[in-house]
């Protein structure tokens, strides 16, 4: 679900790149005013995880269209709302500039999508009252699954509006969200059901982590976990992705009647669009030269996606673990003054 610049007007771009980094400071304040910097660790490994599921597209059954895990719940039953929302808007911006996977006007449209609502809505609102602090397999299975569809449906209504309201697609609200959500719904019941899978696994290994606060976390065994898994998940598996597009595309494709979008031809996106491929060294997760075309198309076996995925996940993990040291740092000198 990560929208393209060619969607959006400069002013609605403009008015969620605020929003979200409003969000962003928001949420570093709370962080260092909060009395607990136990999971503060995890912010980079479970980051790098979220960044290598990503990549990994699903083909949602009969519709011709794939999906991908947002990650946004999984993240904040682990980290809170606030180191979730930071991560993931970590995960965007490593996607958005190494990646090409998303457009840079419409960056902080995307990071409002897909971080916004799982950390500040779903989970608070929906995830929480409904599992709590409790370790049941079919409370944590109920609870991920009616969060992480909620939060799917809000973050692809909010799509639709931010593409109506910039006014520059012929892209009808009742026809595109007809689209949509019924797509959404599918890939955050497959959502839901992974993040249950990974809940329940952590309530069986490190069940401290499941715990709002003030509980001791030892982090290394399932540290070490999840930045294997990080590797293995973007390095390997990837391979597999579905070729299919993903539930905004096909849904674009769906309303306008053709597999082609044409992008918007104002200065401010071709600028864009032209300093994102200089900036994005692996674009689409692949290489920029011809060395992609030398490989046995029969294998699944992708250099370009190994080596995305590897920098991907460890360029998350440095990114949001660094910021998490530096926020514990901020909060510990706070606390000597």
């Amino acid at each position: 679900m990560h929208m393209s610049d060619a969607l959006l007007s400069p002013v609605v771009g403009g008015t969620f790149w605020i929003a979200s980094g409003a969000l962003i400071g928001y949420s570093a304040k709370k962080i260092t005013e909060e009395n607990d910097n136990s999971k503060t660790a995890f912010m980079g490994v479970l980051g790098a995880f979220v960044f290598a599921a990503q990549m990994i597209n699903f083909t949602i059954p009969g519709t011709g269209s794939s999906g991908h895990l947002g990650g946004g719940l999984l993240l904040a039953v682990l980290l809170g709302p606030y180191r979730a929302f930071i991560t993931l808007a970590s995960v965007l911006i490593i996607q958005c500039l190494f990646f090409a996977d998303g457009g840079l006007l419409a960056l902080g449209c995307n990071i409002f999508n897909l971080a916004f609502f799982p950390a500040f809505i779903a989970f608070p609102f929906i995830y929480r009252v409904v599992a709590g602090g409790s370790a049941s397999p079919e409370k944590l299975a109920f609870g991920s699954l009616m969060a992480a569809t909620a939060a799917l449906l809000m973050g692809a209504l909010s799509v639709v509006l931010q593409t109506v309201l910039s006014g520059i697609t012929e892209l009808p609200f009742s026809t595109f969200l007809l689209f949509m959500l019924p797509v959404h719904l599918a890939i955050g019941i497959v959502e839901g059901l992974v993040t249950w899978g990974v809940l329940v696994f952590i309530a069986r290994t490190e069940p401290s982590l499941l715990v709002p606060s003030g509980a001791a976390v030892h982090p290394r065994s399932t540290f070490a976990l999840f930045a294997v898994l990080a590797l293995l998940v973007g390095g390997v598996l990837s391979w597999y992705a579905s070729p299919q597009p993903d539930g905004l595309e096909w849904s674009i494709a769906k309303v306008s009647g053709s597999s082609e979008f044409r992008p918007a031809s104002e200065p401010l996106h071709e600028t864009l669009a032209a300093l994102q491929q200089k900036v994005a060294f692996l674009p689409d997760y692949g290489f920029k030269s011809t060395t992609e075309s030398l490989r046995n198309p029969e294998s699944p076996v992708n250099a370009g996606t190994t080596l995305s995925g590897i920098v991907g996940s460890l360029s998350v993990l440095a990114a949001a673990g660094t910021i998490g040291l530096l926020l514990g740092r901020k909060r510990t000198e706070a606390e000597r003054q």
